[in-house]
């Protein structure tokens, strides 16, 4: 678990002044946008952060299966095929992948369309060591991006797919506004999370898509973040901030106030000692206990 920043809260920096800056912040982890990497290409890229001591959390985007963005179900694929190689070459494991909207199609169309992209995507993904994020989009911030509005038809249908390259993104600015609903799907939902994504909010989303800094709104972040480590997330923590908000006050004082975000949620965090000596997919020791938390969650080390 590393606390990471996406480079859509940074949308105006290049990469070089993102790098000095979340050095500055002693955050080791970004999250890049393909649009903005494409400025210096991957291996170049991949030189300036692994320069730097800093790692990719993920890699956004692909997607648009259903042709809801112009392109045709054939050209998204191949675009998600190209990012698959991107993903690989810049050293990160987890694609953000949206499903696109349903564009005029009926739900069960839609739905063919995505397993149609991803039985030729799963296998190219997996070859190359890369995770396909599914993420699913509240419905009222879903438009032009997903059609999978409702977490339990996210999960439902990863499992289904039933393929060891495909997981879920779990965007808590998304769906934090009804931590009861949340929370109980927790047990099925963890196992199958490539990534966290935080941000705050008022209420449910909009269009208006304004991501607060943790804080400024009225999520129980913290609760959520500490609750979905106890049930055993163990990857990444996005911090992506976007909107009037941060434009106003700029990107080093959010950058900052992310710091001291993730430094406190790590001395807030507690697992229970049953949990002491649980052993992770892979066979390691997972994190345990305040003396393992704090470099873990906020990318210190």
């Amino acid at each position: 678990m590393h606390a990471s920043i996406s480079e859509l809260t940074t949308l105006r920096w290049d990469l070089a002044t993102e790098i000095e800056h979340l050095s500055r912040h002693s955050f080791n982890a970004v999250s890049l946008w393909r649009t903005k990497l494409s400025d210096v290409g991957a291996d170049v890229g991949r030189r300036l952060l692994q320069n730097a001591g800093i790692r990719v959390s993920s890699l956004q985007w692909a997607g648009g299966f259903t042709g809801s963005d112009g392109r045709s179900h054939i050209e998204s694929i191949d675009d998600a095929l190209e990012a698959i190689e991107t993903a690989a070459a810049v050293g990160t494991r987890v694609l953000l992948v949206h499903t696109g909207c349903r564009g005029g199609h009926t739900l069960r169309h839609a739905n063919r369309l995505l397993q149609g992209a991803f039985n030729v995507l799963a296998p190219a993904a997996y070859e190359r060591g890369v995770t396909l994020a599914v993420k699913p989009f509240h419905h009222g911030a879903a438009v032009g991006c997903g059609f999978l509005t409702r977490l339990p038809t996210a999960i439902e249908w990863v499992e289904r797919f039933e393929h060891p390259a495909v997981r879920l993104v779990l965007d808590l600015w998304q769906f934090g506004h009804d931590p009861g609903l949340l929370q109980s799907l927790f047990p099925q939902l963890v196992p199958l999370l490539a990534l966290v994504q935080v941000a705050d909010s008022h209420g449910a989303p909009t269009t208006d898509r304004e991501r607060l800094p943790p804080g400024l709104g009225q999520l129980p972040l913290e609760n959520l973040v500490a609750e979905l480590i106890e049930f055993g997330y163990r990857g990444d923590i996005e911090f992506k901030l976007v909107g009037e908000t941060v434009e106003a006050m700029g990107y080093d004082q959010v950058l900052r106030q992310a710091r001291l975000t993730a430094d406190r949620w790590a001395r807030a965090v507690r697992l229970p000692a049953t949990r002491q000596g649980d052993r992770t997919a892979d066979g390691h020791r997972a994190i345990v206990g305040m003396h393992d938390l704090p470099a873990a969650i906020r990318g210190v080390g």
